[in-house]
């Protein structure tokens, strides 16, 4: 609240109460916006509009009447009282001696008079500092006991009689002893909104020039149309037409992107320099008890504010580009050239493929593939996008895999790897710092083909010379009636019968004939899990 009167009614100011947006209504003025807004889903979650601010803000549950008083709005009223002699002039000084406020015409002949020539004149601002120290405030519960106390606990100003009556035991001192520390944690506060404002009109700078980026830059495409379409006569002229219409469009689209941002930015501003001044003006004229009353109010604004989320560059770019080779297909029964380049590549609209994209097979080389598109899905065509893959390992951090991204040149980027460690992985597909549709993934790496030891036995078809009447030591029948194991044999009908199943001992020998060289050797051999 920046004026003496009320911004609603212009009347002077009667019970002013301060809303959680900072702005300060008086209390009839308050009630009738609660009148006008009972109807309504404002009034069913006990808010209201700030009429200066737009702001939705929330009511305390005691609703206006718990809502924090704005005394410095009532200084500021008592400030710029009339004169108390002539009631037509603002007062400017006051007579120290008869306690009267004075307007500049009635001080001079105040001084003229012998009976009050004598008295001590002051100027109105040198008193201020006096008056709103000296004016004691009271308890609304006890309203003979003046405000001295602080209770820790319920974070308010209280009374005698409040700490041995609702605040007993309740920890507190007086508002002395504790105005420093409340008054450096707003200060903090303060200072943090003050460098997001910094921040926030260095955006706003921005957004200033790549506006006018956008429009010399839409000017100079337009020049290059123009000199394109000289050569076509009447089919150019209307093809050089359509394509000025789609770079206004373009235009006007990229300009309302970057006024929208503006104006949510500029509201965020405005918002933090309300909350600024009124902090600054309550911690340089505010009287010690004054800052604790309002300070809960004012800190709780400041956070919401500073917590307030904004992008610090501009949500466009200048991005616009002509080609006149593309082809643009035809006008007038003529083929045409030249198209406007506006293709920017989507991350929310980039698709993984690939048949074992969630799985993997430990030292196994394998991949995927990213297929990059634009804002309208469809594919972009070109490479040069910034790609970037990250494979973490979910419960050894220290075990990343570092993939390898092939660009493609055609908007395609194959992504391969080899994990070295089995268990779950976390897969993240980024382009230009954005995951992709389906990013973060999970991704699970199998144990590799594990090498098998095992005591193998040639099949008794190999090692009796082709007799089908030898018997393994298993007793096992070969597919076609050949004794031994019944495993399969590539090559010949023979079995390769050996022990990894647990079937056969290491001392088991065909007994079909002599064996060969390889049916009492210990071999390695690989088997699938």
């Amino acid at each position: 609240s920046s004026g003496q009167r009320c911004p609603v009614c212009a009347e002077p100011w009667v019970s002013p109460r301060l809303l959680p947006c900072l702005h300060s209504l008086c209390v009839p003025c308050l009630r009738r916006l609660g009148t006008l807004g009972e109807t309504g889903r404002a009034a069913a979650a006990r808010s209201v509009l700030c009429p200066v601010c737009d702001s939705e803000v929330t009511l305390p549950p005691g609703g206006i009447g718990q809502l924090t008083p704005d005394y410095l709005a009532l200084n500021r009223s008592r400030e710029a009282a009339g004169c108390d002699l002539c009631a037509d002039g603002a007062a400017a000084r006051r007579c120290l001696t008869c306690g009267a406020d004075l307007c500049l015409f009635c001080c001079q002949a105040h001084r003229r008079q012998k009976k009050t020539a004598s008295h001590a004149v002051m100027e109105l601002e040198n008193t201020k500092d006096c008056n709103q120290a000296g004016q004691p405030l009271f308890c609304p519960s006890h309203p003979t006991e003046e405000l001295r106390l602080f209770c820790e606990q319920c974070d308010q100003p209280v009374c005698r009689d409040c700490v041995v009556d609702r605040h007993r035991q309740h920890p507190y001192d007086f508002i002395s002893n504790v105005i420093h520390r409340h008054g450096d944690a707003l200060r903090e506060l303060l200072k943090s909104t003050q460098q997001h404002m910094s921040t926030l009109e260095d955006v706003l700078g921005q957004i200033n020039d790549m506006g006018g980026a956008i429009c010399s830059r839409t000017e100079a495409v337009a020049t290059e149309i123009c000199l394109f379409a000289s050569g076509y006569v009447k089919a150019i002229e209307e093809h050089r037409d359509r394509l000025l219409k789609q770079l206004e469009d373009l235009k006007v689209q990229k300009e309302n992107l970057l006024h929208l941002q503006k104006a949510q930015l500029q509201q965020l501003l405005l918002d933090m320099r309300t909350g600024v001044e009124f902090t600054e003006h309550l911690l340089t004229s505010g009287s010690d008890l004054e800052i604790l009353i309002t300070k809960g109010v004012v800190a709780s604004r400041l956070a919401k504010l500073n917590s307030v989320a904004y992008n610090t560059h501009p949500s466009v770019d200048d991005g616009i580009q002509f080609s006149p080779r593309e082809r643009a297909g035809q006008c007038c029964g003529y083929e045409v050239f030249g198209a406007i380049l506006n293709k920017v590549v989507d991350p929310a609209r980039c698709t993984l493929h690939g048949e074992d994209l969630h799985s993997a097979r430990q030292n196994q080389l394998t991949g995927f593939t990213l297929l990059c598109n634009d804002t309208m899905g469809e594919r972009m065509g070109r490479g040069g996008e910034a790609v970037q893959v990250t494979i973490t390992h979910k419960d050894k951090r220290d075990r990343a895999v570092k993939p390898t991204v092939c660009d493609n040149g055609d908007g395609t980027y194959h992504v391969s790897y080899s994990p070295e460690e089995p268990g779950l992985y976390a897969v993240c597909v980024c382009v230009k710092g954005q995951h992709v549709q389906g990013s973060p993934f999970t991704l699970m790496v199998k144990n590799k083909f594990r090498e098998h030891r095992g005591v193998f036995h040639c099949c008794t078809f190999c090692s009796s010379g082709g007799q089908k009447a030898a018997r393994c030591a298993c007793g096992g029948t070969m597919p076609g009636g050949y004794q031994g194991c019944g495993h399969g044999h590539k090559g010949h009908p023979g079995c390769p019968h050996w022990s990894c199943c647990g079937q056969v001992k290491e001392s088991s020998e065909c007994l079909g004939g002599p064996p060969s060289d390889t049916s009492q050797r210990s071999l390695l051999r690989t088997v699938a899990l």
